[in-house]
């Protein structure tokens, strides 16, 4: 599946939210996940920048990140959905 989305895959795990970039996908910690709420009515790219950081753990995903971000469709509607997203988590 193209796009960037969040996953809740379970309770009680180390990792209960996975982030999905295209067909791969990234553990989200459940205090990322919180911090990512809490800042989630942000302008657009300024949530973009704090995902990228916070899940973006290395050069290589904050790139794939933003790449899978422009061959998806609109940026900034994907980061309005993402928004939504994680505050439904």
């Amino acid at each position: 599946m193209k796009g960037l989305r969040f996953e809740r895959i379970g309770k009680g795990r180390y990792y209960n939210v996975v982030f999905h970039i295209g067909s791969t996908y990234i553990p989200v910690s459940d205090d990322t996940v919180e911090e990512l709420r809490t800042q989630s009515l942000l302008p657009a790219e300024r949530f973009l920048d704090l995902l990228v950081d916070r899940v973006g753990y290395s050069s290589y995903l904050k790139d794939q990140i933003r790449t899978e971000l422009k061959s998806s469709g609109d940026p900034v509607t994907q980061i309005t959905v993402l928004q939504g997203a994680i505050r439904e988590l």
